[in-house]
């Protein structure tokens, strides 16, 4: 059997390793000249290696695709950001460490928040942290009825069924409302919920909130070199079982051709299969079956109805020569996760409510992470490397005008924002490096700029991800072509959980084929 991987984002590497370590052909395709999709680095500055999209590695470290595919062979290696997450002090108030330890987690809520909260947080880690585990099981395989009730079978609320699904169900703000006081650290986990995209105030973000109480059992890692060390642990695990990877050419329509598919691609190649895997973003799936001359009627349907949203955010890439320094707190507590630079849940709605819009925030909501305090090896010696994420910036702008028109002064107040936190650290500002939605989309195929693919929703999510048709990892009516990248279960993030589950289904289908031939025969 052949089967020719469209795209090389993680998902796609992921099922093509999978493929070939069965001993299946296995060829990737990639219009970029550098592989990995959003999980990739390159040099944007001398000396410095900057990640293109993703910065830490969450969900991955939780699935046992590292392990199953013995990445760390291939070079790929991670360290643990403890603490995994901070918020700054204001007003006098001490900072919220977050770190893997649950003790010391409560203690710094305990001085920070108050006692209350503490007890509260232990709680919140304890309920939530069994719970969080069902959701990783749920995330691990496909989106089946059967494999999710398998996943939350036996979890009890206290009330039963139906007060645990109303519990899951909420939106992230309610949850934090009925454990804790302290709005800024509700603000702080509120933050971190909303790295999937939707703001806490939708229905169904409390698991999304709720887990960050995995964080104490296994945190957020950093890759060693880059986010893009993940990549090149994959493609060389690949190669090692032979399987290729052709970059720097477009695929440009995937056509039915027999009991197989044919791919061509803008160099001219005229390729041959038996089965293919689109890793690309779903819309440009569509798209290129179109050009392949598949019936329009239903995807002009799908298209519709995927709900790719108004954007998320945007990224400011900064060579600095100092970490920022937030009063207060130590750089081994500030600087080695996510730093969530926000004191209230207000800031988060008014630049969420801006974005649906078409309006750039209020005022920037800010994540900083500064990896080159963990990894010195992404920067020269007496530099560092820093990455400012702001939510929510529209893709497109209500006004009409051009992003190109806004990129550097919207980067100016996402500098600021940091400032106004760390006083001094917009003078450390050496060189920086703007993405903008449009820039997302542009560079890496993210389209309306959303890194997500499409809409992290609760209609849009398990088995309604990205819609009901299209769910099974597969295209109707277009047997051998399998789906996956972040367009489907379980969505965005880096978990590779997609591409283990393409493959799966491939060779699953691939026995079945096989075992019914040999009956005819």
């Amino acid at each position: 059997m052949t089967t020719l991987v469209l795209g090389s984002g993680h998902n796609a590497l992921v099922a093509a390793c999978y493929l070939a370590r069965t001993g299946e052909r296995v060829e990737v395709l990639e219009r970029d000249e550098v592989l990995g999709g959003a999980v990739s680095t390159v040099e944007r500055f001398p000396g410095h290696q900057v990640d293109r999209g993703s910065s830490a590695h969450v969900m991955i470290r939780h699935t046992g695709i590292i392990e199953e595919l013995k990445l760390g062979k291939f070079g790929l290696r991670y360290i643990d950001c403890d603490p995994w997450g901070f918020t700054p002090g204001v007003n006098g108030a001490p900072p919220i460490v977050f770190s893997r330890a649950l003790d010391r987690t409560c203690a710094s809520i305990a001085a920070a928040c108050g006692p209350h909260d503490a007890i509260a947080y232990r709680r919140f880690v304890d309920v939530w942290g069994e719970r969080s585990d069902r959701v990783m099981r749920a995330f691990g395989g496909r989106s089946t009825p059967g494999r999710l009730l398998r996943s939350f079978w036996g979890l009890d609320a206290g009330d039963g069924g139906s007060a645990l699904s109303r519990e899951f169900l909420q939106p992230g703000d309610a949850l934090l409302d009925s454990y804790f006081r302290d709005e800024r650290l509700k603000a702080s986990l509120a933050w971190f919920g909303a790295q999937s995209g939707p703001p806490m105030s939708e229905p169904g973000t409390a698991p999304m909130v709720g887990f960050a109480a995995l964080m104490h059992k296994l945190p957020p890692g950093r890759a060693v070199g880059g986010s893009g060390a993940l990549t090149q642990a994959l493609v060389a695990r690949l190669r090692s079982d032979g399987g290729t990877v052709s970059a720097g050419d477009a695929v440009t329509s995937v056509r039915r051709a027999g009991a197989g598919w044919r791919v061509r691609t803008a160099s001219g190649r005229d390729l041959q299969a038996d089965n293919v895997i689109a890793g690309t973003h779903i819309l440009t799936t569509l798209d290129l079956l179109r050009e392949g001359g598949f019936d329009p009627e239903p995807l002009d349907d799908w298209q519709r109805r995927i709900r790719v949203g108004p954007g998320i955010g945007m990224v400011v890439r900064l060579a600095t020569s100092a970490l920022p320094h937030y009063p207060g707190a130590s750089l081994a507590e500030s600087a080695h996760g996510l730093q969530f630079l926000v004191s209230d849940r207000g800031q988060l709605r008014r630049a969420h409510g801006a974005a649906l819009a078409g309006d750039l925030p209020p005022r920037p909501v800010v994540l900083a992470m500064s990896f080159s305090a963990l990894d010195p090896s992404i920067a020269p010696a007496g530099e560092h490397q820093l990455s400012l994420w702001s939510q929510w910036h529209p893709y497109e702008l209500a006004d009409g005008t051009d992003w190109a028109d806004h990129a550097e002064r919207e980067a100016d107040r996402i500098i600021a924002e940091v400032d106004s936190y760390a006083p001094g650290f917009a003078d450390s500002v050496l060189r920086r490096y703007v993405q903008t939605p449009v820039d997302l989309e542009r560079e890496m195929g993210l389209r309306g700029g959303n890194v997500m693919h499409v809409e992290m929703s609760l209609d849009q999510m398990m088995m309604w991800r990205p819609i009901p048709e299209l769910s099974g990892q597969r295209i109707p009516g277009a047997p051998g072509f399998y789906l996956t990248g972040a367009s489907t279960h379980p969505g965005g993030g880096v978990s590779g959980a997609s591409g283990r589950s393409a493959a799966q289904l491939l060779l699953r289908d691939s026995r079945r084929t096989r075992f019914t031939l040999s009956r005819r025969r």
